[in-house]
């Protein structure tokens, strides 16, 4: 048998001296969770530097041939029970000289091992080959990648200089501001007043959605008037380039840095050194908001929760803002589907065999770990997300991680459809257009959740209400507040948002028959019942004057459900379907005329005419909101410039397709009609028609949103379908006045009792909140 040494200087070349640019793994396994801290402690490839614990370290082995690791194994020191408590000298914990925060010491052991055998040779040795000390050296020094994925995601939302504040003009007018005693220049209001930085008027903020706030008369000036920066007064102190002072930017539409705030307030007689804050900024507010009933009663705090661990009922740590992934994932993957796909049907060592060389960056691989804190798994699921990937206040909720999660286990999967879970909650969807000539269309499309609009009138407590609503009228005039007691929110049945989606409703609409925009009832239903049922309830939404808001209602959910009467019927006898559009290149913008009403409502608020144009006729003009939402996520579009009658010469254009790129397409095994339509939807780019039909896998069947003479939904082909009978499964619910704040939790029904998941913190639900719920997931019942 060779010599320790001779084995290793045998194998240096399967030894690398890592360089700046390589991520090095040293603080958790790729696999499993196993840390230096494990009894088999880590072993870090010094080919690739990625890491494995030790019932992982032999599959790398085999799966690469690498023999060559570093070892490190952390164990805790003992301390004496009478150690003495060293007097703090610096106000820090967890530092030299701070307060001890109690957190245990390590020992750490470093050693060479060389497999298949685990040779060992002791580190640091001046016996080992200067490249393997070079090696581990610099694996010791650099910073984990771990850390820095964690350090890249930490970037808090910081506010930017306002483009305006450098070149703000502002107005001899004579006014000079008091120290104090400020009111609104066109109401009562003493609290919540914005200084116009140009001309120093001094108005209310805008309205809260609970009547709170001010008369939205800041926001009514700037749009008479055009000034752009005003500040909070209250919230200004010495420390002007603190993060204090509330600078608000109307046409940037939000809080910003002004660089010479002391010089625009010295210009109305401000002193800002001798002012003192009084007032709460935004954010401040909306912490404050937070801490109310909703808060204790969905985290159950006070109640008696029975602790519960072990297989199905481990938690996921917080990373900081990211209890909307935990408390989603804890319910998807506690369905059939997942679980199936990510744990029984394959075990962990199979699934690593065939990932790619670095397990990391595999979605499919980070979805079968089984433990805590999801690091790794959330790197690869938000890689190319710009909100997802961050650790900021997300500007995006847990309903749009769960669409983006499912579109992304779709594309890891899309090689093999039969194996593919997120198709256990797609469903087809058919609207029925009856247009004013009698003549009907019919719309499919595919979709993974239902987003239910709440329907207020339809509350079963309208007389609780209306005594509540006195009540508070009362109270305010005697200048009292309400107790958390007394407070009555509207109670909703779930059927009664379910009717609202299905309902007939009056749509702008442009018929291929009267060849002239028109109105249709549009009634809409399902073509088939997925396996797992997923509402979303829309509690948040804009309310006059543009100001978001949450719907302050229950929502009464039964434990079981049954939306049989939900199912389209497609084309019935006796109806004539709308004749198809003659060019077929035409698009949308040449059919339907922008509503000037919406534009002019859009454009008063500040955006450019062209692009509310585009977002009117890009939603079919169904409304301000549907218009205003298309266009926040479209501004950032390479082609929102473009004007419209040029973008209809480009779909002209596009309707012919060169064949050598279709027949490109072809070769990779795509059929025809496929391949033509993901060409004209990309541009003619081969590479973004490729995403493309990976992003569409039921394009080969979709009706593209044209009228269909068949009773048949093609559209569905492939996916489940059953009774329409669903069991509550999962309730994830909303602590917060908006998306960009607050928390997430979820409760779980399991094993026939209901478990609450607030992160890392897993126990027996004593009062599931299921009437306070934002996401409701549903499993079908066997019949």
């Amino acid at each position: 048998m060779l010599d320790p040494m001779d084995l290793l200087r045998s194998n240096l070349s399967r030894v690398r001296i890592p360089e700046p640019t390589n991520r090095i793994y040293k603080q958790e396994c790729c696999v499993s969770f196993d840390s230096p801290k494990s009894e088999g402690g880590l072993f870090i490839d010094m080919s690739t530097f990625l890491a494995f614990g030790k019932d992982c370290v032999d599959w790398n082995y085999e799966k690469t041939g690498n023999p060559v690791y570093l070892h490190i194994k952390q164990t805790k020191k003992l301390v004496p029970e009478d150690r003495p408590l060293k007097k703090p000298t610096l106000l820090a914990i967890g530092v030299d000289g701070g307060f001890d925060n109690n957190e245990p010491e390590y020992e750490e052991a470093l050693s060479i091992v060389i497999l298949p055998d685990y040779v060992s040779l002791s580190f640091p040795s001046v016996e080992l080959p200067e490249k393997v000390r070079l090696a581990v050296d610099a694996i010791l020094m650099a910073e984990g990648a771990e850390r820095k994925e964690q350090l890249a995601a930490w970037t808090a939302d910081k506010k930017e200089v306002s483009a305006y504040a450098m070149s703000l003009q502002q107005i001899d007018n004579g006014v000079i501001i008091p120290r104090s005693g400020w009111k609104c220049a066109k109401c009562d209001k003493t609290e919540n007043l914005w200084l116009n930085l140009t001309d120093g008027m001094i108005l209310c903020g805008r309205r809260n959605w609970d009547g709170t706030g001010g008369n939205n008369h800041a926001f009514e000036h700037y749009k008479e008037t055009g000034y752009p920066i005003a500040v909070k007064l209250g919230t200004i102190t010495a420390d002007l380039e603190g993060a204090d002072s509330d600078v608000f930017s109307y046409p940037e539409d939000d809080s910003v840095l002004d660089p010479l705030l002391a010089q625009h307030l010295a210009f109305f007689g401000i002193d800002f050194s001798s002012l003192q804050k009084t007032e709460m900024t935004t954010a401040e507010r909306e912490l404050d908001q937070n801490t109310n009933f909703d808060w204790n009663r969905i985290q159950e705090s006070g109640q008696e929760v029975e602790p519960l661990f072990g297989p199905g009922y481990t938690g996921l740590v917080n990373l900081g803002n990211s209890c909307y992934l935990a408390s989603t994932m804890q319910i998807v993957l506690s369905t059939k589907s997942f679980f199936s796909r990510y744990y029984s049907n394959q075990s962990l060592k199979a699934a690593f065999e065939v990932a790619p060389a670095d397990p990391t960056v595999d979605l499919n691989m980070q979805l079968k770990q089984e433990s805590i804190p999801p690091r790794m798994f959330k790197a690869v699921i938000a890689a190319n997300h710009p909100e997802f990937s961050s650790m900021r206040q997300q500007k995006v909720d847990a309903f749009e991680f769960f669409l983006h999660l499912l579109d992304q286990v779709g594309r890891a999967n899309a090689g093999h459809p039969e194996l593919d879970p997120s198709r256990s909650f797609k469903f087809g969807i058919e609207e029925r257009l009856l247009c004013s000539s009698g003549k009907v269309a019919y719309n499919k499309r595919g979709d993974y959740l239902l987003s239910l609009n709440i329907p207020l009138h339809e509350a079963t407590n309208k007389d609780q209400l209306e005594a509540f609503n006195k009540l508070k009228a009362e109270k305010k005039e005697e200048g009292k507040e309400l107790s958390s007691d007394e407070i009555v929110r509207p109670r909703v049945p779930l059927e009664a948002c379910l009717a609202s989606f299905s309902g007939p409703e009056e749509v702008d609409f442009y018929s291929t028959a009267l060849k002239t925009k028109t109105t249709a009832i549009k009634t809409t239903g399902l073509t088939s019942f997925p396996d797992y049922l997923m509402l979303h309830m829309k509690k948040f939404v804009m309310e006059e004057g543009w100001v978001p808001k949450k719907l302050d209602v229950y929502i009464d959910v039964p434990d079981i459900i049954d939306i049989s009467h939900m199912r389209s019927k497609g084309i019935q006898p006796g109806e004539e379907l709308l004749p198809e559009a003659v060019d077929e290149g035409k698009v949308e913008s040449e059919k339907i005329l922008a509503n000037e009403e919406i534009v002019a409502q859009l454009v008063s608020m500040g955006f450019n005419h062209l692009h509310c144009q585009k977002a009117a006729i890009n939603t079919s003009n169904a409304g301000v909101e549907e218009a205003m939402n298309w266009l926040l996520s479209h501004m950032d579009d390479p082609d929102i410039d473009v004007p419209i009658s040029q973008e209809s010469e480009n779909a002209e254009a596009l309707s012919f397709v060169d064949q050598s790129k279709v027949d490109t397409l072809i070769s990779f095994g795509f059929q025809e009609d496929i391949a033509r339509k993901a060409l004209r939807a990309s541009g003619g780019d081969i590479e973004k028609a490729t995403d493309w039909i990976f992003s569409n896998p039921d394009a080969a069947s979709s009706s593209d949103m044209d009228a269909t003479s068949s009773s048949t939904p093609s559209a569905d082909t492939g996916l489940p379908d059953g009774g329409g009978r669903y069991r509550l499964m999962g309730v994830v619910s909303h602590i917060g006045t908006s998306t960009h704040c607050g928390h997430y939790v979820a409760h779980i029904c399991k094993d026939g009792r209901w478990v609450i998941f607030n992160d890392d913190k897993v126990g027996a639900s004593i009062n599931p909140p299921k009437d306070m719920g934002y996401l409701y997931f549903f499993e079908r019942l066997n019949s």
